[in-house]
């Protein structure tokens, strides 16, 4: 039985032919009592997460997850916000061992500052399996491209690809899954266009306009990410980006820009098409905001009527990913215990009044700061407007007590609990974090401005406009 350690990686599908149930159980010592998490992501454009199983670790640190897939994918496990990831496919057992970790640790929780890589020891998988493959694969490559990187970048020297190729086959022989061999492919892909090997025209033809779109293979979309970052406005030099304005601005916009980027000779295959022009609308939306109402009617268009399935979902996450936490879009919901622990509270059973979310812990001083100037502005809004304190930190008594010592603090108190993906939703990427959510549920203002700077402001003007 051969062992291998993998840690956190790219996430990555291949695709299979049937759909069959896997099972991954295993132990992960440390964690008992907490929740893990099988996730993958549903695009690779913008790796939006889809959630595939969770269960609750049990008193032994035991835990069994199971999940129907039709393909290969490369999944994570998650245990608070820790992450480890690794290969499953269709109607495959994996046993698995987490490295031991002390979760108690970190007392605040965010996902965005407090994870850490979980080491995964899969325990049951022949050395042909696709992790042992892809993982072997990786270290050979990795090593040639530190080894030889001044050659390959500064010296173009096309020579070392052949070298890596042969390196490659010797180390690892001819891989038989097609998924292995296109991720080697594309992985490749990037040593040539490092060396100049090919230019920007041979690229786009020999590695997109001649295959079919691989949505599942990572290296496949990682390099197509990379290829047509900016493309349709800045590389192709098709059209220019005052023209988008224009053509953006015209009855049946999509029609028009398909047709208009059908010129590019890379870009012939419908499909192919539309999959570029959804990475050009989403790299073209911050940069310019006069035209971000009418990309979004785009994405709507190819969401409901694109070529592929893909491609609509595809424009589905992105309109999703550009419009969150916007004004007028819903405020995600949550339900979360309250300080006594003795009930919870549900976001959309406040409908009917606007309501003041803080994410905060004890131990964030500005958080404290702020919270502190708060009682005027609740008292002033009495009746109209709900404050509800969103504690992130890991202990629900340690929150309750420094409440109890605040008696200024007499608002709604929610303690995040294991629903650390109300962090994920709301972006909590520092603290104090403040939201204002009108009386429909929907986001008025976020972040808003906190009580020291600004707060009673924006609430008496959604107070006005509420009116």
């Amino acid at each position: 039985m051969k062992h291998i350690y993998i840690l956190l990686f790219s996430l990555f599908v291949g695709l299979t032919a049937f759909s069959h149930n896997v099972t991954i159980k295993g132990t992960v010592p440390g964690a008992e009592g907490r929740f893990i998490t099988l996730s993958t992501p549903s695009d690779l454009i913008t790796n939006t997460e889809q959630i595939l199983g969770k269960v609750k670790i049990d008193s032994a640190g035991k835990f069994s997850l199971q999940a129907n897939i039709d393909k290969t994918i490369a999944c994570e496990l998650s245990v608070d916000f820790h992450t480890g990831g690794f290969f499953i496919e269709p109607g495959k057992t994996y046993l698995i061992r987490i490295a031991p970790y002390n979760y108690n640790d970190i007392k605040e929780l965010n996902p965005f500052i407090n994870s850490t890589n979980l080491q995964i020891e899969i325990l049951n998988l022949p050395s042909d399996d696709i992790n042992f493959v892809v993982a072997a694969f990786n270290g050979v490559y990795n090593t040639f491209l530190v080894e030889n990187f001044n050659a390959l970048y500064r010296d173009h020297n096309k020579a070392l690809v052949d070298t890596l190729k042969t390196k490659i086959k010797s180390e690892i022989g001819e891989p038989s899954d097609e998924y292995v061999k296109n991720y080697i492919d594309y992985k490749l892909a990037n040593v040539i266009q490092l060396t100049q090997s090919m230019n920007q025209a041979m690229i786009g033809h020999t590695y997109f306009t001649t295959k079919p779109i691989l949505y599942r293979n990572v290296e496949y979309m990682d390099f197509f990410n990379a290829c047509f970052s900016k493309y349709i406005y800045v590389t192709s030099r098709i059209l220019k980006k005052n023209d988008y304005h224009i053509l953006l601005s015209s009855q049946e916009p999509y029609a028009v820009l398909m047709k208009a980027l059908e010129s590019d000779s890379i870009l012939k295959p419908e499909k192919l098409r539309e999959l570029v022009l959804l990475k050009g609308l989403m790299d073209m939306y911050y940069t310019v905001p006069d035209d971000q109402k009418k990309i979004i009617i785009v994405l709507n268009t190819i969401e409901q009527t694109g070529k592929d399935q893909q491609n609509r979902l595809i424009a589905s996450n992105i309109r999703k990913v550009l419009t969150n936490l916007q004004p007028g879009t819903p405020a995600p919901l949550f339900q979360l215990r309250n300080k006594e622990n003795n009930g919870s509270v549900k976001l959309d059973s406040l409908r009917g009044k606007i309501v003041v979310l803080v994410f905060w812990t004890s131990s964030c001083v500005g958080c404290t700061n702020e919270m502190d100037l708060i009682k005027p502005i609740a008292d002033k809004y009495k009746g109209k407007v709900v404050f509800v304190g969103i504690s992130s930190e890991y202990s629900l008594t340690r929150m309750r007590y420094y409440v109890t010592l605040k008696k200024d603090w007499d608002w709604t108190f929610l303690h995040i609990g294991d629903q650390i993906d109300v962090l994920k939703a709301y972006d909590v990427r520092s603290l104090p974090l403040f939201v204002i959510i009108d009386k429909e549920g929907n986001i008025f203002k976020y972040p808003a401005d906190p009580p020291g700077n600004g707060l009673e402001n924006s609430i008496e003007q959604l107070v006005q406009l509420s009116k």
